[in-house]
């Protein structure tokens, strides 16, 4: 099994590891135990899976039928007559989900709910007939029946109801759904038991609206999946109706029992009617370029009628949120909760928002001694919510905010201070996206010289060869692929005199060189960071390197930790947030606008999709909006989400989106044939890609079965009006500011369609979880990676009784660049919360959904690519 497999890779940072056994460890040094482990970042739909196999489209012989009895209370036994002239009696088993915020929840209406229940009139099904009457040409009457409430436990409550079907019903090929209650319910089966050939599953897992809140029933399809051209004839108009539905018609304010997908420009970041300084610009025009999200409606502020008014939550489509499952608490629960209780306790307990840490230890005291919170006002909250987070010290006493001790850090205390560590988290650390091959010699801004000063770098021939001892000359190097960059430089310089307007962060353009030694490892070799012409004063900038004299390696620090943050800011903003959450949006948006739930390709993506909108809404409201944490706690301030368009604007393609085409575009791979995946990786023990690449094989297998199956005549693919439908619309509408770029992939044979939704996958996957899950454990000490650096360089226009105080005490120097108390322990607290896996985390190769389960031949690939 692929599972089992992966799993054996040792879990230890391999920073600790002897080399031979670093490439083997890259996962767990990213939070994430194994290869399998870094697949969707969602909880896992638990009825989906490990149910027997059944099928869906059983042709159905039988006599005359009637409406089920609704006042039936006690379970029947289903009698089959498998005679083809007879009737065929069969019994709907309905598995209602428990939840805290929807089925049982209201004072109000439970008593009549209760009523309706005891009255077995709780949901009325109606079967409907997979085709058409031959007679009538028309769509057969539906057989109705109510389902009675037949058992409950604390997780589920079970209704059923019989149905007797006429013998030229024919297959049953969806069922209409109306709730009778006051309040929604989450429906996550229903069954259909005693045909003679199996039973006939329908996957729901929905929010279904009560009928005094919207008057049409809800449709759900049988797990059998069809393309559009192969759907059953009763069944069309219902695909279609289905689709309309969840398209709407783009006008008025969402309602949060909505179902509606739509598009819009993230235009509700700022807050201008609040304060003037919290107005910010709308994402998603041709002066700053982005992907869109799902459209709200709500109305303009007064002050810019291009932004739209902020609310206390996000409409996403009702089925995208967060199921309250009793006794299960959702990370995204967690975090909005950290987001709206734990951070104001913060800032009451730590009254100076800029204030530092004066030394070291007390960094070391947020592990061992903690943070003395206020008591909230219900006791208890906090323990129930983050309970490893908060600690209750007396039953009657203040909370304690205690933080756990990454484990990089508890292993070796200081190993963010040592450049190898600096240098091997390049390849596998939190960010090991942005190493690049240098492929160009000298190092050369492409800005414009007239605003931003000479191009050239200072990081020189004769700098480089120095520090590398002479081993070989800068030519050599080249030619043997020995030298890498992190480059924010080009990305980073328009912002840098922006940034410094605000109190409290600063900012340069960075270039970092490393060496490939002969052993394989990256070592430093310089660091060069820019400040633009500001006023009267020009262009700053200068190289710092490694050194062994006192002052000379403080600075070589203080310039490792502004680098740091500039990674940390790139990373969360365009690694993470753009390229795994952002950009993703228009997918989903597009899937379920065009892609029918009965579609396959539908039902090969969603499992990789769930919840990413909701994530999505809730770091509008309280992550990356205007005031957020990301603009409080990182170096770009104001600017932060502003940059990700521009990188967005300047680097993000989808074509290189693949982790094979993004290692060739970065120089860390040349495409081989005679090499394991094809590829022939620059740096041999590069961990992110040596592991990466295994996941990458295994999704393509899989992605490429399941597609051969269903498109065995190329020709299919372009005539699917539904594929063809959501990949014009994910171009077009979900990053219509690129619609015209010719780098996007035609969709016209099954090999584009595997390409395609391997990219997704991948992204929404492996790529996710590399970045995601390591979070807490490389920037939970926030010396390892500070997200923002407060101070400038020493030598940048000191004042001399500033230079002087640095030759004094050059740790001071550091610890005023770090993050202040408020902006390291909130980022921590919300790492610590965004690592964690979920309690039913959902990963690659464990869990097969019903409708490939249904499918045979999907069935053997799925057992096939898990057992790689």
């Amino acid at each position: 099994m692929m599972n089992s497999q992966l799993q054996k890779l040792n879990h230890a940072p391999s920073s600790l590891l002897p080399k031979s056994s670093i490439h083997t460890n890259y996962l767990i040094s990213h939070g994430s135990p194994s290869l399998i482990n870094i697949l969707p970042r969602h909880p896992v739909r638990q009825n989906d899976h490990n149910k027997k196999k059944s099928s869906s489209c059983v042709v159905i012989r039988a006599s005359s039928g009637e409406l089920g009895s609704s006042a039936a209370v006690s379970t029947v036994t289903t009698t089959i007559t498998s005679t083809e002239n007879k009737a065929v009696t069969v019994k709907a088993v309905v598995t209602v989900q428990v939840t805290a915020g929807g089925f049982l929840s209201s004072i109000v209406t439970r008593p009549l709910d209760e009523i309706t229940d005891l009255l077995g009139k709780t949901l009325l099904l109606e079967l409907v007939s997979a085709e058409l009457d031959p007679k009538t040409g028309l769509e057969k009457d539906r057989i109705k029946g109510y389902a009675h409430k037949a058992s409950h436990n604390d997780d589920e409550v079970i209704y059923e109801s019989n149905f007797t079907i006429p013998p030229d019903f024919g297959a049953v090929g969806a069922i209409e759904v109306e709730n009778e209650h006051h309040k929604e319910i989450y429906i996550k089966t229903i069954d259909l038991q005693g045909f003679p050939y199996g039973s006939v599953n329908v996957p729901c897992n929905s929010w279904v609206h009560a009928k005094f809140d919207n008057p049409q029933k809800r449709i759900f399809f049988t797990n059998k999946s069809y393309i559009p051209s192969e759907t059953p004839s009763g069944l069309k108009r219902l695909r279609e109706l289905e689709l309309e539905n969840l398209r709407g018609n783009g006008e008025g304010e969402r309602k949060t029992s909505d179902r509606i997908y739509d598009y819009d420009t993230y235009n509700d970041l700022g807050d201008p009617d609040s304060k003037d300084e919290l107005a910010r610009p709308v994402l998603g025009s041709k002066e700053h370029p982005y992907p869109r999200r799902c459209r709200t409606g709500r109305p303009r502020t007064k002050k810019d009628p291009l932004s739209e008014k902020r609310s206390s939550s996000v409409y996403v489509p009702r089925d995208e949120a967060f199921a309250e499952v009793k006794q299960l608490t959702f990370s995204a629960k967690t975090l909005k909760s950290v987001l709206h209780a734990l951070l104001p306790s913060l800032e009451t307990a730590l009254l100076n928002p800029d204030l530092g840490f004066p030394y070291f230890t007390a960094i070391d005291s947020l592990f061992n001694e903690g943070v003395t919170l206020p008591k909230p006002k219900a006791g208890g909250f906090f323990q129930t919510i983050i309970p490893r987070l908060v600690k209750t010290i007396t039953d009657g006493g203040d909370d304690l905010l205690l933080f756990e001790t990454p484990e990089i850090i508890d292993r070796d205390k200081f190993a963010w201070f040592r450049d190898e560590e600096f240098s091997r988290q390049t390849l596998a650390g939190l960010n090991p996206y942005s190493i690049e091959l240098i492929t160009e010699w000298p190092l050369k801004s492409k800005l414009d010289p007239e605003i931003y000063g000479p191009p050239e770098s200072l990081i020189t021939t004769e700098l480089v060869e120095k520090e590398i001892k002479g081993c070989m000359t800068v030519d050599e190097a080249l030619k043997r692929k020995k030298m890498f960059i992190l480059d924010y430089h080009d990305l980073y310089m328009p912002y840098v005199n922006k940034v410094r307007e605000i109190e409290g962060t600063t900012l340069y353009g960075s270039r970092t060189l490393l060496f490939l030694t002969e052993d394989g490892t990256l070592r430093p070799v310089a660091i060069e960071l820019t400040r633009p012409p500001v006023g009267d004063k020009p262009q700053w900038k200068q190289v710092f390197t490694p050194t062994w004299d006192a002052t000379g390696c403080w600075l070589w620090r203080l310039a490792k930790a502004h680098v740091c943050s500039h990674d940390a800011g790139y990373h969360q903003l365009v690694i993470h947030w753009l390229r795994t959450h952002c950009a993703t949006e228009p997918y989903i948006i597009a899937a379920n606008r065009h892609l029918s739930a009965m579609h396959p390709i539908y039902r090969l993506l969603h499992p990789h999709f769930r919840y990413t909108m909701e994530i999505n809404a809730l770091a509008r409201e309280s992550l990356i909006n205007a005031g957020g944490i990301i603009e409080a706690c990182f170096s770009p301030a104001k600017y932060s989400i502003e940059l990700s368009s521009a990188a967005y604007d300047k680097l993000w393609r989808f074509d290189t989106e693949a982790l094979p085409a993004d290692l060739i575009r970065r120089g860390m791979a040349v495409e081989d044939p005679t090499a394991e995946h094809g590829l022939k990786l620059t740096i041999e023990d590069y961990p992110f890609a040596n592991d990466g690449l295994i996941l990458w094989d295994a999704i393509k297998e899989w992605v490429g079965d399941y597609v051969n199956h269903y498109y065995p005549d190329p020709t299919l693919v372009e005539s699917d009006t539904e594929l063809q439908g959501w990949w014009t619309e994910v171009r077009t509408k979900g990053h219509a500011d690129k619609k015209d770029e010719p780098w996007w992939p035609v969709l016209k044979t099954p090999e584009n369609l595997i390409h395609i939704l391997t990219t997704i996958i991948w992204v929404t996957a492996g790529h996710h979880a590399a970045v995601n899950f390591g979070q807490y454990m490389y920037a939970g000490y926030f010396p390892n990676k500070p997200t923002i650096a407060r101070t400038n360089m020493p030598t940048e226009d000191p004042s001399e009784e500033f230079f002087k105080n640095f030759l004094k005490k050059p740790e001071m120097a550091l610890l005023m660049c770090f993050p202040s108390q408020i902006q390291a322990t909130t980022v921590m607290a919300v790492l610590d919360v965004l690592s964690n896996h979920s309690p039913d985390e959902e990963y690659l190769g464990e869990n097969l959904e019903s409708s490939w389960a249904e499918n045979p031949v999907i069935n053997a690939a799925f057992e096939r690519c898990c057992s790689i």
